[in-house]
């Protein structure tokens, strides 16, 4: 057989294009992976060519409530979060390829996102940074609401009362002899709210128990039973308990939700006070004649301007 001689114009030539696209390429993906390199962001996820880079996937992270991350690490972790990102990423594009993010009315509502979100940060700038709430405020007012708070003891109390000194020895004694406390208590006391209960009066706050039995219980160690002791005509058996962790906490929730109302308070009246110096150097004009001025009950007398 003839074997075919290579010619400039044969279609048997050496093509001279192949080096030079091979090259284009070769210098294309140089030029990504030094792109990557510069940019030092690891992408944890392409979506329909979009990619969705690490930095971002943190920040997403971030912002999520300590509850809301906390309720993620129990199920599926940062693996369920990124898959939920996926899911946002196919909405967006599905979106854009109806033209949703060309939308009147979403463009409106995101400049009213906007404008919100200017607002609170001068808001916080101007009232949430700028207004505190000292200890002597707090004391002040954790004193208004004594009657929702424990006493410093930190104790429950419990007491059997008697008419009289010779009833109150012999219950000691029972006591002392190893009698149960609530036991005797609905036998023999006299104070008819606790005895119901056992003796039980409760964890002790300002205003349980009338002064003179509250500076009686503040003095005693927890986990003690008093001797007999008179006040007013009768005579006072009482025993102290410590309070269980539940009680405590919640009363250190109880100062927490007091605290936020006193700062809230405050930050309403920083806001009025910052409402009343804008206005105070703000020329404003209020049409009359605007249907908004008119009565709400009968809006028909309202008078048109000349």
């Amino acid at each position: 057989m003839h074997t075919p001689v290579s010619t400039p114009g044969s279609r048997y030539a050496p093509s001279r294009s192949l080096p030079t696209w091979c090259a284009t390429i070769l210098i294309a993906l140089l030029a990504a992976s030094c792109q990557q390199v510069a940019n030092d962001t690891p992408i944890v996820a392409i979506v329909n060519g979009r990619a969705i880079t690490q930095d971002e996937f943190d920040y997403r992270w971030g912002e999520l409530s300590e509850a809301t991350r906390t309720r993620y690490e129990r199920t599926g972790g940062k693996r369920q979060f990124l898959d939920e990102l996926i899911t946002r990423e196919l909405f967006m594009q599905e979106a854009k390829k109806l033209g949703l993010d060309q939308s009147q009315a979403i463009r409106e509502r995101t400049l009213r996102y906007k404008e919100q979100l200017i607002l609170d940060e001068l808001l916080r700038q101007r009232i949430k940074t700028s207004v505190e709430v000292t200890k002597e405020e707090l004391d002040t007012y954790l004193a208004a609401h004594a009657k929702e708070l424990l006493l410093p003891a930190k104790v429950r109390a419990s007491i059997i009362v008697s008419p009289n000194i010779f009833a109150s020895k012999d219950i000691r004694r029972m006591l002392a002899e190893g009698a149960d406390f609530s036991k005797l208590a609905v036998r023999f006391s006299s104070d008819a709210p606790s005895k119901a209960k056992g003796g039980d009066v409760g964890p002790l706050r300002r205003g349980t128990v009338r002064s003179e039995l509250e500076t009686l219980i503040l003095s005693m160690r927890p986990g003690t039973i008093s001797d007999p002791t008179k006040i007013d005509e009768h005579y006072y058996i009482v025993k102290t308990e410590h309070l269980d962790q539940e009680t405590i906490q919640a009363d250190l929730a109880t100062r927490e939700r007091l605290r936020q109302e006193l700062l809230n308070e405050k930050r309403r009246q920083r806001l009025d006070d910052v409402v009343a110096d804008l206005r105070k150097t703000a020329t404003i004009r209020l049409d009359t004649s605007a249907h908004l001025m008119a009565p709400t009950s009968s809006p028909s007398t309202a008078v048109a301007q000349p």
